[in-house]
């Protein structure tokens, strides 16, 4: 793998990397920059986003056809880093979970029919989306196959029961893709399908309150009782359900590991800065061996993250799945985040727990990286499910095919 990155996505980095440090990292010291939420208020959010599709810096993750940029997972992992050096970034450049990757999975599987309803507003910012796919229990969760919520044809429709929760972004959201039962085979037995909200036969319980931050729409409750989708609106296919989270949630995963990076980087920013002009005893904090010792292990880890990250992302730009790759990316990062929140605090004490700095954010922030699209323990059995299957064999290098 050649870990250089071409003139292209250079100048996108480079472009991201000015737009987030004059442009959107002042609004963060700002308190009438947030909603009651923690984020970033939707007005001020739809002037930066306007910014930045006149800068060109528009979906990089979508193909040219389906009005992106058509980088590919390598240049996402640089862009995305970048953008991520501010705690509104992702949101600005229309790359923020779950619209990316909703976008994504619309763009992979969706008919030119659906991507021109369903897509084509998300992409310009019309709209936003949701993916509704975890239940309580005994609902699924991140074993899909425990999925609960039905849709059963009748009449030329299929209707929708159930019950959904921890919807990201259910409240704002217009367009939904839906993960139901259609029948009980065991892997053929999920569908997904889209659905608006304007539609009857639904409804948000409640918006769950979580100890983080929220993503515009939050993380709700959401109750079925005789929604009616027509076949036009089931996405790839009858029983081809599992492909649909298959496909979304890998590349999804990553993405996270991606944006997780950026803010990783900027505790460490924030720490640094911090111990370069604290004295204490008549020693700057930057000259203690005990400050050196933990940004010297968190500015390691973190390029152990970049590296795992960058090769699950060559790994998907080749055509490969990249579970493995993806899942030990995921563990590491989500790991990283919070310890790099964690070690800046303590570097910033008092300053550090408060709201003078982003970092008390990203704490909040960090702890839900363990949980969302598969806890730990769930990609750890996962990689043992590899390593039991392939044995040495786990660790093999690809060799590529001899010169003729």
């Amino acid at each position: 793998m050649d870990f250089t990155i071409s003139p292209e996505i250079e100048s996108y980095r480079a472009r991201i990397a000015d737009m987030v440090e004059s442009s959107i990292m002042p609004l963060e010291a700002d308190a009438a920059s947030y909603d009651d939420h923690d984020n970033i208020r939707i007005d001020l959010l739809d002037r930066m986003r306007a910014k930045a599709r006149r800068a060109g810096l528009w979906c990089l993750q979508l193909g040219r056809a389906s009005g992106g940029v058509g980088l590919g997972r390598v240049g996402m992992a640089v862009c995305y880093e970048e953008m991520n050096r501010s705690i509104f970034g992702p949101a600005v450049f229309n790359s923020a979970a779950p619209d990316d990757g909703n976008m994504m999975v619309l763009e992979a599987l969706g008919t030119p029919a659906q991507k021109e309803r369903w897509l084509a507003p998300i992409v310009d910012g019309k709209v936003r989306s949701s993916f509704a796919m975890t239940e309580p229990h005994p609902g699924g969760g991140s074993d899909p196959s425990m999925i609960g919520t039905k849709a059963e044809r009748r009449g030329g429709k299929w209707i929708v029961t159930g019950r959904k929760w921890f919807i990201t972004g259910a409240a704002e959201a217009a367009h939904f893709i839906l993960m139901a039962r259609t029948s009980d085979d065991p892997r053929d037995g999920l569908t997904a399908f889209l659905f608006h909200r304007d539609q009857p036969g639904w409804r948000i319980v409640r918006r769950i309150g979580i100890m983080g931050p929220e993503e515009h729409g939050g993380h709700c409750e959401l109750e079925f009782d005789g929604l009616e989708i027509g076949d036009e609106n089931v996405l790839g296919g009858v029983g081809r359900g599992l492909k649909v989270t298959q496909t979304r949630l890998g590349v999804a995963r990553l993405t996270h590991c991606m944006r997780w990076l950026g803010l990783s980087k900027r505790a460490v920013e924030i720490a640094q800065e911090y111990a370069a002009r604290r004295e204490g005893f008549g020693v700057r904090l930057a000259d203690r061996e005990s400050v050196q010792l933990m940004l010297g292990g968190l500015a390691m880890r973190i390029e152990m993250g970049r590296l795992l990250v960058m090769k699950a992302a060559w790994e998907l730009d080749r055509g490969g799945f990249a579970r493995k790759e993806v899942s030990m990316a995921k563990i590491h990062v989500a790991n990283l985040l919070h310890e790099a929140a964690d070690i800046a605090i303590q570097i910033n004490g008092a300053r550090g727990y408060s709201k003078d700095t982003v970092l008390e954010w990203i704490y909040r922030y960090a702890r839900q990286a363990r949980l969302v699209d598969g806890a730990d323990e769930v990609h750890r059995m996962v990689l043992n499910r590899h390593l039991s299957g392939e044995g040495r064999d786990f660790w093999k290098w690809d060799v590529a095919e001899p010169l003729v």
